[in-house]
C-alpha cells in the first residue's frame, strides 16, 4: 500500500482556510476589525516568510472558540464553508485526490481540526491530522490538545498516528506529500516521493535543486 498526504491551506485549496476563518469573523462582527485584521494579516505574512510562531498564533486563533457555544461556531462554520472554502476548493484537486483513490490518504495540516474537519470531509478524504483545539465537556477552551501539528510537529504526530495503527513511514512500499509551503519542508524530506504544489519561492528553489516533482493545482 502507498501513503498519501496532502497539506491543505494553498495546496488542496487555492487560499487559505485558516487566514479566511478569521476573516470571515471579522466580517461578521463576532470580531472587532481594528483590534484583530492587521493581526490576522501579520501571522499570515509570518507564516509565509517561515517565521511564524506559532504559541502566539495559536492564543490569537482558538481563543474566540472560547467565548462562543459549539453551536454556534458550528452554525458559523456552515456558512463558512458555503461562502468562503467552497469557492477555494479546486477542482484539479479533487481529481488529484481520486487519483489516490485506493493508498492510505491523509489531511496533515497545521489549521485546526475544528476549520479543517468539514473541509477534509467535503474532499473525501478520511483521515485528518490537524493542530487540536482543547475542549472541556465539548466547548473548546483556548487552548491546544497536544503537539501542534505545524513544522517538525507534522512529523512528530505523524509518526504518532502511524504508531497507533501499527505502522511507520517503513511500512508502505511508497511515501507521498503535496504541499506549497516552506514550512512543511521537514515532512517533505522524510517521504520517498514529495512534491511541490504552486509552491512559494523557498519550497520552489529547494524542489528545484533536489529535483522534486513540481506541479500546479491552480
Amino acid at each position: 500500500m502507498r501513503l498519501t498526504l496532502f497539506d491543505l491551506d494553498n495546496t488542496l485549496l487555492g487560499g487559505d482556510s485558516d487566514f479566511e476563518w478569521a476573516q470571515f469573523l471579522i466580517e461578521k462582527g463576532v470580531l472587532d476589525r481594528e483590534v484583530f485584521e492587521a493581526r490576522n494579516r501579520k501571522f499570515y505574512e509570518d507564516y509565509k516568510a517561515g517565521t511564524l510562531d506559532i504559541n502566539e498564533f495559536l492564543a490569537f486563533q482558538l481563543n474566540p472558540l472560547s467565548r462562543h457555544k459549539r453551536t454556534q461556531l458550528d452554525a458559523w462554520h456552515a456558512e463558512f464553508m458555503e461562502n468562503k472554502v467552497r469557492p477555494m476548493m479546486l477542482e484539479a484537486a479533487f481529481r488529484l485526490v481520486e487519483s489516490h483513490k485506493g493508498d492510505l490518504c491523509a489531511i496533515v495540516t497545521a489549521t485546526n481540526s475544528f476549520v479543517t474537519g468539514p473541509i477534509a470531509t467535503a474532499f473525501g478524504i478520511e483521515n485528518l491530522l490537524a493542530t487540536e483545539p482543547e475542549e472541556d465537556g465539548g466547548e473548546f477552551t483556548g487552548g491546544v490538545k497536544g503537539v501542534p501539528c505545524f513544522r517538525e510537529g507534522k512529523v512528530t504526530r505523524l509518526e504518532a498516528w502511524l504508531a497507533s495503527r501499527g505502522e511507520s513511514l517503513e511500512s508502505f512500499a511508497e511515501t507521498r506529500f503535496y504541499s506549497d509551503s516552506l514550512n512543511d519542508l521537514p515532512l517533505l524530506e522524510k517521504v520517498s516521493h514529495p512534491v511541490a504544489v504552486d509552491p512559494d519561492p523557498t519550497l520552489m528553489r529547494h524542489a528545484e535543486r533536489m529535483g522534486w516533482q513540481i506541479m500546479s493545482l491552480r
